[in-house]
């Protein structure tokens, strides 16, 4: 059992080490115990003490796990009792890289990513627009070009004809690749004369310069200076809608890409009672200075809502084609990707950000972006002081999709942690060797090769660039296969996972990626009872039954913020 070293975490061993408690002075019987799981089969995360039958809660936190008959007579008359039916209990699931606002915005709003033609995705663009009065943006979507029979990007051509009188900017999945209407470019002021911003492209037509509409990473940028934003009512809306589909999925924590309005509305809905979720709200690698002159620093906050992380972007996507690499990709031979920021620059915002006792968490998809951003680094570190002489900032890279042998080690030597999304492998994978070729695929989607080497992991989905469902993410984390089934054995099966590494960097790999992992990621005495209970043994059932899988409650706290259809006593 993982031990604190403040007296908070004291343990005891009660009755020859079946009961697991958090140390109190009371008897049993003065417990006053609020919850009881029993008839379960939990799985705590703990190497030392992994499974138990039960377990018993006390305000937020558990206070013993053991077996059935000790903690259920820890109940009094007071107590809620929850028979789990021999269901499998886990530690609430930790996203570790989402968009959760947008991921709300995209179950509400119009919805492109399953469009499996040009024609439909255009159908549906048009039945919007018709829905809409004249001069409403079109936004969102979240479409995906691979997916097409026609492996090509949409251009405005597709849609201007029924989109008049409706500006439109829908994104790829990935979010860094968008479709503008001429409505739009012409409000962004987007001409053939136009040049490339620094981190960006605007696609032309080889024979008129025209713009074909598609806009790479930071050319998004003009045309979304003039969409008019969305009201904060609109934006609760969204985040209401995602944590409800969170609760859904058994995420009990999340790891966001926020913005400020975001973490207004966290703050008003925690102060209702109605954040069910805990948040670490990261925020721009621009709100550095703000942040550093009221003293904020990495873990600042509550159990509840945190912020200290910073988000940086060193390139953008392998689908979008912005993913920055040391070679050209296959099948565009003119580019090697797009770096967000000249080297030096990146540099001094991480040194910055380092110096201040901030975190930082940096985007890095190409096997050049992951060497530079592991460099840069290195270079706060030698500059600043080294985790060992000052404190230990457990800087991040995001994604990091694409990494060569030589960069491996370095993970775990610098104290960077991959914070990693399963699921684009499976995705990914329809048209990855396509962009990059066979050799550099062997590079791609390291998990276990990272494992390996000794990197703190975190795992995460990028929701909504992919589904929010852990179930999805274990699945691919542990097959490499397509949701449908193949390749046989996965691509490139030497880097598939255990079923119980995924569930540990989907739980405790999370909470240590933002320093909670003496308070969560992990069911033992003195630690937040945040768990779900699964319809399913995912040890004892096939891979492919792990996509069937669902959840059956979801709590965070001690408090149930889901139930689904089940058989549950209560």
């Amino acid at each position: 059992m993982t031990k604190n070293l403040n007296s908070f975490r004291l343990i005891l061993l009660l009755l020859s080490g079946s009961i697991i408690m958090h140390g109190c002075e009371k008897s049993d019987a003065e417990m006053d115990i609020d919850v009881i799981v029993r008839q379960a089969k939990v799985w705590t995360g703990c190497a030392e003490v992994p499974w138990a039958q039960a377990l018993a809660i006390k305000g937020e936190k558990i206070l013993a796990i053991g077996d059935n008959s000790q903690i259920s007579a820890m109940a009094d008359a007071n107590t809620r009792v929850i028979d789990a039916e021999n269901r499998l209990v886990i530690p609430g699931f930790n996203d570790a890289h989402v968009h959760f606002r947008d991921g709300g915005f995209s179950l509400i709003e119009i919805k492109l990513r399953d469009a499996r033609t040009a024609a439909d995705f255009a159908e549906r663009i048009k039945s919007e627009a018709e829905k809409l009065p004249p001069g409403t943006w079109i936004t969102g979507g979240n479409w995906d070009h691979e997916a097409w029979e026609q492996k090509e990007f949409p251009t405005k051509e597709l849609i201007d004809p029924f989109t008049k009188e409706h500006p439109v900017l829908v994104n790829r999945l990935d979010g860094h690749v968008a479709l503008a209407n001429s409505l739009a470019l012409r409000l962004a002021g987007i001409t053939k004369t136009t040049p490339d911003p620094q981190g960006g492209m605007i696609l032309k037509d080889p024979l008129t310069g025209e713009p074909t509409g598609i806009l790479r990473d930071a050319a998004m940028d003009a045309v979304y200076e003039v969409i008019p934003p969305k009201s904060k009512a609109q934006h609760r809306e969204a985040i209401v809608a995602a944590l409800r589909h969170a609760a859904e999925v058994g995420i009990t924590s999340i790891q966001d890409n926020s913005s400020a309005i975001d973490l207004q509305i966290y703050q008003e809905l925690l102060k209702e009672g109605k954040l069910t979720i805990r948040v670490n709200a990261w925020r721009s690698i621009e709100y550095r200075d703000e942040l550093q002159a009221v003293g904020i620093q990495a873990l600042f906050g509550s159990p509840s809502l945190r912020i200290g992380c910073l988000k940086v972007f060193s390139d953008g996507s392998m689908g979008a084609g912005s993913a920055l690499f040391f070679e050209p990709y296959a099948d565009e031979p003119a580019t090697s990707g797009l770096a967000m920021y000249q080297e030096h620059d990146l540099q001094r915002i991480i040194r910055e950000a380092d110096a201040a006792g901030l975190q930082v968490a940096t985007h890095a998809i190409g096997d050049k972006a992951n060497h530079i951003v592991l460099d840069a680094y290195e270079k706060a570190m030698r500059e600043n002081g080294s985790r060992e002489s000052r404190f230990d900032p457990r800087h991040r890279i995001e994604h990091a999709q694409v990494v060569t042998t030589e960069d491996l080690p370095r993970f775990k030597e610098l104290g960077v942690i991959a914070s990693i999304q399963p699921s684009h492998c499976i995705d990914d994978m329809r048209w990855a060797e396509k962009r990059i070729g066979e050799k550099r695929c062997h590079d791609a989607y390291r998990f276990k090769s990272l494992l390996d080497a000794g990197a703190n992991i975190a795992f995460g989905t990028d929701w909504p660039v992919e589904p929010l469902n852990p179930m999805l993410s274990i699945y691919a984390a542990v097959t490499r296969e397509f949701p449908e089934g193949g390749p046989e054995g996965g691509w490139h099966p030497e880097e598939k996972l255990t079923l119980e590494q995924a569930l540990s960097l989907y739980t405790r790999g999370s909470a240590y990626a933002e320093f909670a992992e003496s308070i969560k990621g992990t069911l033992e005495p003195g630690k937040l009872a945040d768990f779900v209970i699964l319809s399913k043994d995912l040890f004892e059932i096939s891979p492919r039954e792990i996509l069937e899988t669902t959840v059956v409650m979801t709590v965070v706290g001690g408090k149930v913020i889901f139930e689904g259809d089940s058989s549950i006593k209560k």
